[in-house]
């Protein structure tokens, strides 16, 4: 994996918690990014800034989609084209689809040797399944298979690339949005994203970090 947004989040939150508030830069194989760390109320809290966010939407006829659709036993029907699918970056690559009903989101599900396979062919980090509660509150699940798992249930990575592609395509965004993920699997996390108006610009990811005892 390029590059593990959640991976940077609770490493802004551990930073904190040893060294105080802060901005730390990182150095990654492939973009040098910041993030920060701080501590209100007894909570941790760390934001990331991304790599370069860049995108490019995708016809749902391509083969690719196709074969995602069925890997997932969804139909063109069950998608949201007021967002299309697209591929999207901000330090790795993320499919991004939309669907229209927060039912078809929670009945996600997929082979994961499949999705491996498919995935690294692709070179896909995960496949982000959206969909918009409001313009500017969404919830995702992140299928990553190509990490040996069903499900990440925090994706700052791919929280970030969606944002972008959200800026790419000039979405009412209003210059932030709110993601819920990972609800479906019993561990629901809320992640914030920041957008500046500047195509291929860096996003700005937020949430909050607890330390497992």
């Amino acid at each position: 994996v390029p590059f593990c947004g959640h991976a940077t989040i609770a490493l802004g939150a551990a930073l904190a918690h040893q060294s105080g508030a802060g901005t730390f830069p990182l150095v990654l194989n492939e973009a040098t990014i910041s993030v920060e760390g701080s501590v209100e109320d007894g909570h941790f809290l760390a934001a990331l800034q991304s790599p370069p966010a860049t995108s490019e939407a995708i016809a749902t006829t391509d083969e690719l989609i196709q074969l995602v659709l069925k890997l997932f036993s969804y139909t063109e029907d069950d998608l949201d084209t007021n967002i299309p699918p697209a591929l999207a970056n901000a330090g790795a690559n993320h499919l991004i689809i939309t669907l229209n009903s927060r039912e078809k989101l929670s009945t996600m599900h997929y082979d994961l040797e499949e999705g491996r396979h498919l995935m690294n062919i692709a070179g896909l980090v995960t496949i982000m399944f959206v969909y918009p509660e409001t313009e500017r509150r969404f919830h995702t699940r992140n299928a990553f298979a190509s990490g040996g798992v069903i499900e990440d249930p925090a994706t700052g990575a791919a929280t970030a690339a969606f944002a972008g592609y959200l800026r790419d395509i000039n979405w009412p965004h209003g210059g932030s949005i709110e993601i819920i993920q990972g609800e479906d699997m019993g561990a629901k996390s809320l992640i914030s994203a920041d957008i500046t108006p500047e195509l291929g610009s860096s996003i700005r990811v937020s949430g909050a970090a607890h330390f497992i005892q």
